[in-house]
């Protein structure tokens, strides 16, 4: 079982990493969770270039979630939605199609007390029109200062959430799986 994993934040210190490491760190054989590194490096969408020459660093953003069973998306909040380097990622998924059907789990940490609430939401509803499955099942992680500490969520609950958010995930993944066949193994 293969999932990706995709953080929405660049910064060095950030909840929403801790958040996606520490789910890698949760997840054990046969899953496997990869975190792409590559999301700051992509160009800003242009429509233009996508029909003329995708550039490599695209491609192998669509190849890996085309292969992947499911996704596991953390997103910070900024001003109510989600970051723009993650709106720029899925905005290259859009034409190539490899996000549809596809389950996403989605988790975000925030120090404030919505827990990035306003960015799951915007996320969700974003990656539904893009035809994704997304799981009714999410995490929010508010106070998050509070519950990761030295770039790991420290916090016991916290951790047991998130790894009931893999086995949720991973659940989605299978059925899917099971349902039609389309995802990698």
């Amino acid at each position: 079982m293969k999932i990706l994993g995709l953080c929405g934040s660049l910064r060095s210190g950030s909840l929403n990493a801790a958040v996606l490491r520490s789910a890698a760190e949760l997840t054990l054989p046969p899953r496997e969770l990869t975190v792409d590194p590559g999301l700051d490096r992509l160009p800003f969408f242009n429509a233009d270039v996508e029909q003329n020459a995708l550039p490599g660093i695209v491609a192998g953003l669509r190849a890996a979630v085309g292969a992947a069973d499911g996704l596991l998306i953390v997103t910070p909040e900024y001003a109510h939605g989600t970051s723009g380097v993650l709106k720029n990622a899925l905005e290259w998924l859009v034409g190539g199609g490899e996000i549809a059907d596809k389950p996403v789990a989605l988790a975000s940490a925030s120090p404030a007390v919505t827990g990035g609430d306003r960015a799951r939401a915007w996320l969700a509803e974003t990656l539904a029109v893009m035809g994704a499955r997304v799981l009714p099942q999410d995490l929010r992680i508010p106070q998050a200062t509070l519950k990761i500490a030295d770039g790991r969520v420290t916090d016991a609950p916290t951790r047991e959430a998130l790894s009931g958010l893999l086995d949720d995930l991973a659940r989605a993944a299978a059925e899917a799986r099971e349902n039609d066949g389309t995802y990698a193994s």
